[in-house]
């Protein structure tokens, strides 16, 4: 029976390692405070890792020239499927910072967050 190995792979080692630093500087840089950050951080990294992959999906919108890549959760979109809007129609779109809020035909919003901006 293979048991699970106890060390981390050397990419997840890199990633506890930047959490680490990450909690470290987000609480304000407290000095001797190593283990339980790099604890915490590992925890956090491993946790996520055995979790499935969250599928992920785009929906690209035209707006005065400028194309703009927003993604979703397919999960978590209220039912939105892609082609519910057809190729060049118009579409009512608001942005707040990095999220593009799509007016669905329905009358239901598609939160989206901007991932690329070409134009």
């Amino acid at each position: 029976m293979e048991t699970a190995n106890p060390w981390p792979r050397p990419d997840q080692r890199e990633a506890i390692r930047r959490r680490a630093e990450e909690i470290y500087v987000r609480n304000g840089r407290l000095p001797g405070r190593d283990l339980e950050n790099w604890a915490q951080a590992e925890r956090e990294i491993l946790r996520e890792s055995a979790e499935p992959p969250v599928r992920r999906t785009a929906i690209i919108v035209k707006v005065n020239g400028t194309e703009y890549f927003g993604e979703y959760i397919a999960a978590l979109s209220d039912g939105y499927h892609p082609g519910e809007f057809g190729t060049g129609a118009s579409v009512t779109v608001r942005f707040h910072g990095d999220k593009m809020l799509v007016k669905r035909p329905n009358g239901k919003i598609l939160e989206t967050t901007i991932v690329k901006k070409v134009g």
